[in-house]
């Protein structure tokens, strides 16, 4: 499906190329090398900003060039530019082919848009500065079409090769259109310096520059709060070997059903940082409590609840983690209003949606999982349990949306066959058949 999407969007970027050969002249190659140049650098470069979604200054580049090279070579120019410039770092090292040739297709068919929409908003003839605001006018019109037709075909490759599921790394194209625009306007109005001030060239370089220092710093922001949520899952899972993996695949279903309940971008990656932090205030939790293999006492069992304050003690002061923490806090709150929590519970009413969404992943996770006082107990049973508590203990929807999801998801979680809680308990304590 990939190769023949890619011959798709490769035709597609043919005949849009064609039709700027056919309309259009080259700008002069002293004009249009330097640009090229830095545009092939900073997209090889592109840097990821959230999950596997990478960005750069691309759009300020294309729309700058456009401007640059005028009237009658604009769509031309940029669209040769994005022809030369389909491939990233991350492309090459993971050998992604048929991703190059549709991004390839997509990025010449929107540059060349692009291209034409700037063309009525050049002077007719010599450039002045008054010629400003129309020309920067152009430019973010054109910068709109340019980020929402590449937005657009990615979704549409998106939807043909997932079906709809996976698509994470793009999640967050919408919520970057903002800073996108402005950027592509930038870049117009860079364009049109270069006509009145050519040799501002190299200012106008160090801009691209800035620009993507900026996505830069951005990544390695990202990767830092990352990385920090990662520390506290190890020393979690250091103390208590059989929830190692826990956090990650709580994570994995929360993602899952948020994706079906059509969350995304910033909204869809809070639910999956809450859930990776959820158990964080089991470090304060004694180790011999986190496993014991025998039912808890009742003072035991409000001993380990404590755990959903903890959280909050632990990440409160971690600005960043502030709205992840309330998610997290709640995720022991049931939907009618029951249970317990921190900020995230409000006793007899139902948590926010996002906690109910991560208390269905933690209970399915903890279910079908081999813990200390039970083995894992079958898939099946899982759901079926899950169906059983909807409306009282969980919530129906979010139930529905992870059956489904892990269903289409073709894998198979738990044991084989092993339906009942009391046989699972009598396996772990030695007392019965596996």
């Amino acid at each position: 499906m990939k190769v023949r999407l890619a011959i798709a969007y490769a035709g597609l970027g043919a005949v849009a190329l064609g039709v700027a050969v056919a309309t259009q002249e080259f700008p002069p190659l002293r004009d249009w090398a330097p640009f090229a140049v830095v545009a092939f650098l900073t997209v090889y470069h592109a840097v990821e900003v959230n999950d596997h979604l990478t960005a750069s200054p691309a759009a300020m580049i294309f729309l700058a060039t456009a401007v640059a090279f005028g009237a009658g070579h604009a769509a031309l120019g940029a669209a040769a530019i994005s022809a030369v410039s389909p491939v990233t770092k991350s492309d090459i090292a993971e050998r992604r082919v048929a991703l190059s040739v549709i991004n390839w297709g997509q990025t010449v068919v929107a540059a060349v848009l692009a291209g034409f929409v700037l063309e009525p908003f050049f002077p007719a003839g010599a450039w002045s500065q008054r010629d400003f605001p129309l020309v920067a006018v152009g430019a973010m019109l054109a910068s709109m079409v340019y980020h929402l037709v590449n937005w657009g075909l990615v979704s549409l490759a998106v939807r043909i090769v997932y079906r709809k599921r996976e698509v994470r790394p793009w999640s967050r194209m919408g919520s970057i259109l903002r800073s996108t625009v402005v950027m592509g306007f930038v870049g117009g109005l860079l364009g049109a310096t270069y006509h009145l001030v050519p040799v501002a060239l190299p200012f106008i370089f160090a801009l691209f520059g800035v620009g993507y220092l900026a996505f830069s710093s951005l990544s390695e922001l990202r990767e830092a709060q990352e990385a920090t949520l990662r520390g506290f899952i190890k020393a979690l899972e250091a103390k208590d070997l059989y929830t190692r993996g826990h956090t990650e695949r709580v994570a994995y279903f929360s993602q899952l059903i948020a994706e079906r309940m059509n969350y995304r971008g910033t909204r869809l990656e809070r639910v999956r940082w809450a859930a990776l932090i959820h158990d964080v205030g089991k470090l304060a939790v004694p180790r011999d409590l986190i496993r014991k293999r025998g039912r808890l006492e009742d003072g035991e069992y409000q001993q380990l609840q404590v755990h959903a304050h903890v959280v909050e003690d632990l990440l409160a002061e971690v600005e960043f983690l502030r709205p992840m923490v309330e998610i997290a806090s709640g995720h022991h709150s049931r939907f009618d209003g029951g249970g317990y929590g921190g900020t995230g519970h409000a006793h007899g009413n139902p948590p926010s949606q996002e906690a109910r969404i991560l208390a269905v992943a933690d209970a399915f996770d903890a279910m079908t999982s081999t813990r200390s006082y039970r083995v894992a107990l079958s898939q099946e049973f899982a759901f079926q349990e899950l169906r059983a508590n909807a409306g009282t203990q969980f919530d129906p929807e979010v139930v529905e949306a992870l059956v489904q999801s892990v269903v289409e998801t073709g894998e198979r979680y738990g044991s084989p066959n092993l339906g009942s809680e009391e046989a699972a308990r009598l396996i772990a304590e030695g007392k019965g058949r596996p």
